[in-house]
């Protein structure tokens, strides 16, 4: 029996309109299937768990055959800020126009994703905390979150007046400083400021996403520790290694099913040709600095953006990214001699442009994922919501739903998308979901 609640649009919180339906110690668990274990399974699984009522029976089971943040979602350059990086987009009309700078719900996304990024960082443990620096240590593999905000040069007229508009639009909580060439030179000597003016969003952090997504999954666990009180309801979840090749063969075991495998999703044969899905493989390079290389990149130094982003890692690491190539069908991360040598040709020259010093820096490897990108709308590239149990059939036991096409932006966008996800599903109700996200459905 599927479980139906209101949700209240004002507190999000979840209201049970027939106690007889509600889960408990006399009644079976409700059983839910999160299909991947990337930015947005993990943030559906968590939501779930912190919005289903305490006193209700729910077990979740997490698939996913690579395990944690094993996708296009754990080789994410994780740098995060609410902002459009282009100017222009091409509307459906083919017409051409200046793209709302703040991205569509941006602000909705900002605050929900730095929440779920504190939630992590808490989920570690206190001891791992570095006394200089407040963040965590190599007991976790290192930072999860680096707060030193990101800098993004003019190198040409068309940007500068684009992000010069961007300074004079942009949410409190992250703003955008105009600041001249003396001030970007003393937060990242030697970088090259072409028109003499940069653009510094100091509150915008680099995220290490495999370790924040760990970290996540450690929350979650925590979380079924915490609600787990006598008398309660018992929460239960658990990592599936395993991948599921077909819909059909999960009908009759669970509630409802939320599909969250990226490019993945096509591959399943009920939805294979039926989303408005492109495909885009990334790769991204790992570069260090040699030990005879006496200068540095500086502690306090922003992570870059330009033709090509600079992901800072420490004084002597960062990440380089990213290529872009369309309609691939490779989701290995795995990346071979030549597709590195290409992509090292391709992303060097545009770094470098801007920071001249990386050319010091040594190719030390590669990984790649396999995006999936949405269509274009007036909104700019929209990720898809909704239940698709109208593309399984009829009579099914089992609701189904799809969180997808989180494209280049997943990061930003899977906080609040999960959180939107989790109440549709635990309500049964996609009339919550904005229209926007589910239009795909009827195009």
């Amino acid at each position: 029996m599927l479980l139906f609640h209101s949700v209240s649009p004002l507190t999000h919180t979840v209201k049970i309109s027939s106690p007889v339906l509600l889960s408990s110690p006399s009644h079976r668990p409700l059983r839910y299937a999160v299909l991947g274990a990337g930015f947005a399974g993990l943030s559906v699984a968590w939501h779930l768990l912190k919005q289903s009522p305490k006193d209700m029976n729910l077990h979740i089971d997490l698939y996913d055959e690579v395990g944690i943040g094993g996708g296009a979602s754990g080789v994410s350059g994780g740098l995060l800020h609410p902002y459009s990086p282009k100017g222009f987009i091409e509307t459906p009309s083919n017409l051409i126009m200046l793209a709302v700078k703040l991205l569509w719900r941006g602000a909705e996304c900002w605050k929900e994703c730095l929440n779920l990024l504190s939630i992590a960082e808490q989920a570690i443990s206190s001891e791992e905390l570095d006394s200089k620096t407040g963040e965590f240590g190599e007991g976790f593999g290192g930072f999860i979150v680096r707060r030193r905000g990101i800098l993004r040069p003019a190198t040409n007229m068309k940007t500068l007046n684009i992000l010069n508009d961007n300074a004079q639009n942009c949410l409190p909580s992250c703003k955008i400083e105009t600041i001249d060439k003396d001030a970007a030179l003393k937060l990242v000597p030697h970088l090259h400021v072409p028109f003499n003016l940069a653009f510094y969003m100091p509150e915008a952090v680099n995220v290490n996403s495999l370790r924040y997504l760990k970290a996540l999954f450690l929350a979650c666990q925590n979380l079924v520790k915490e609600i787990a009180v006598p008398g309660g309801g018992k929460k239960r979840l658990y990592l599936q290694k395993k991948s599921v090749s077909e819909l059909h063969e999960l009908e009759g075991e669970y509630d409802a099913v939320i599909i969250c495998l990226g490019a993945k999703a096509d591959l399943l044969p009920e939805l294979a040709g039926r989303l408005p899905l492109r495909t885009c493989r990334g790769v991204i390079l790992e570069m260090q600095l040699s030990d005879n290389i006496g200068e540095d990149y500086p502690n306090h130094g922003p992570s870059i953006l330009s033709d090509a982003w600079l992901a800072i890692q420490g004084n002597r690491h960062l990440y380089m990214g990213s290529t872009w190539e369309w309609k691939s069908r490779n989701s290995s991360p795995n990346v071979s001699t030549d597709e590195a040598s290409n992509a090292l040709q391709e992303l060097l020259p545009k770094a470098s442009a801007v920071y001249p010093g990386l050319r010091s820096w040594n190719f030390a490897g590669a990984r790649a994922g396999l995006r999936a990108m949405p269509p274009l709308t007036p909104h700019g590239s929209l990720p898809l919501l909704g239940c698709v149990n109208n593309f399984l059939g009829e009579n099914l036991k089992c609701k189904y739903w799809l969180l997808g096409g989180l494209g280049s932006r997943g990061l930003l966008y899977h906080g609040w998308l999960g959180k939107l996800t989790a109440e549709a599903v635990l309500s049964c109700n996609e009339q919550i979901i904005p229209s926007e996200l589910t239009s795909w459905k009827i195009k």
